[in-house]
């Protein structure tokens, strides 16, 4: 398999590319900049020897090993996404390399006394004695999803070198704007051509998942009166307060900071307010879909009696569906879970089969026709400071994609 030292080299100069995606731009890629590792990504696939390499206008790359085989066997895809979080600055991301790591505290920057400490992220003991690339305290890393990235292209580029691996027609694709939600919006799933495929963009080894939350995202907005306060009795409505009902009157437990597993939430993101006008912006999760749709319902429910005891429509509420649940999609091709979870015992991994309490590019491609299950990628504390990957879990997540390919050829 790919050494080290090529995969580190691979993988730091993606994530030294700034790819932040902008979640109030309207183009796609929501930025420009990310076009510069979309178009370094083409670039190199042609390199290794990958064939019918395509970037559309609007920055999704492709493309295709041929497979190697006689026999009619299904064409499978890989795919994960360039962008990173707008949650955490992507610029100027300087990696570290962490080599036999002891288990200890690990400075990420010393003027600044930021450490990364298993005393607050108890995973980092799992890895001890492995390498580790962390950042240097002030980005995020991008191992979300330049790890996915990193191991795809490997795992293409030993395949081209090991003909003697048996294998279908594999196809890969890179898409902008995941971390936003937009980055299935453009895939062209006729294009892509594949029977199924697997995101790469999991965390820890292990992880394989192929059921997510049902997502949407509201906007509350509540009308007040701005007069005078001196002259306000009787005519000001302060909208501030009636926001202030509207959230308290939400279950209080059923938030992201008190809840896990399967367990949905709704989350107040942002809000914003003057006496005049205030906006609450929220997303709400759930992966039982009779639940979600009780959730927006009673979004709805309380703007109705807010507005009965303010006597107006001073309370409406706007919610728009981000994506669904993919089990749904999945179940009925659960033999491609079948092959992923072969694939990992193969490799001497231990399957972590659970629900992702997120979204990924697989949960939107599934409704759109391709099914797409989850694998890891190997990162941990994504969208910040503290982000890290170690590389024998990327080393792992390579070996996991080539297993992938020859069992699908045996099948």
């Amino acid at each position: 398999m790919i050494t080290k030292y090529d995969l580190i080299k691979r993988f730091t100069s993606y994530v030294t590319i700034d790819t932040e995606s902008d979640p109030t731009s309207d183009t796609t890629p929501s930025t420009a900049k990310q076009w510069v590792l979309a178009n370094a990504l083409v670039k190199e696939l042609i390199e290794i020897g990958m064939s019918e390499v395509t970037i559309d206008t609007n920055g999704y790359v492709m493309a295709t090993l041929p497979g190697n085989v006689d026999a009619l066997v299904p064409t499978i895809g890989f795919i994960s996404h360039y962008d990173t979080s707008p949650d955490f600055t992507g610029a100027n991301v300087k990696p570290q390399v962490v080599e036999d790591y002891d288990g200890g505290d690990i400075v990420l920057n010393k003027d600044e006394n930021i450490i990364l400490s298993p005393k607050d992220f108890d995973d980092l003991l799992m890895y001890k004695g492995q390498t580790l690339i962390t950042t240097d305290g002030t980005t995020l890393l991008g191992a979300d999803d330049k790890a996915g990235i990193a191991e795809i292209i490997s795992a293409m580029e030993y395949l081209l070198k090991h003909p003697e691996i048996k294998h279908g027609q594999i196809r890969v694709g890179f898409t902008p704007d995941e971390e936003i939600g937009r980055g299935a919006h453009k895939f062209d799933v006729k294009k892509f051509d594949a029977d199924w495929a697997y995101t790469m963009d999991g965390s820890q080894v292990g992880e394989l998942e192929y059921e997510n939350f049902n997502a949407a995202g509201a906007v509350v907005t509540i009308q007040g009166k701005i007069v005078h306060p001196g002259y306000a009795k009787g005519k000001m409505v302060n909208s501030m307060y009636i926001a202030m009902d509207y959230i308290n009157s939400l279950p209080r437990l059923e938030t992201p900071e008190h809840t896990e597993g399967r367990e949905g939430f709704f989350h107040l993101h942002n809000m914003k307010g003057e006496v005049d006008c205030t906006r609450l912006q929220y997303i709400i999760r759930d992966h039982n879909k009779v639940h979600f749709e009780a959730r927006k319902e009673m979004m709805q429910k309380l703007a109705d009696e807010l507005n009965v005891q303010y006597g107006s429509d001073r309370v409406s509420v706007e919610i728009k569906d981000q994506y669904f649940n993919m089990r749904e999609k999945i179940e009925p091709v659960m033999h491609i879970v079948d092959i992923a979870e072969q694939a990992m015992k193969k490799a001497g991994i231990k399957p972590l089969i659970k629900p992702i309490r997120g979204g990924t590019d697989g949960s939107q491609l599934s409704y759109m026709g391709l099914p797409c299950p989850n694998i890891f990628a190997g990162g941990h504390n994504f969208h910040g400071r503290f982000e890290y990957v170690p590389v024998e879990s990327m080393q792992k997540a390579i070996e996991v994609i080539v297993n992938i390919a020859q069992l699908v050829a045996e099948k």
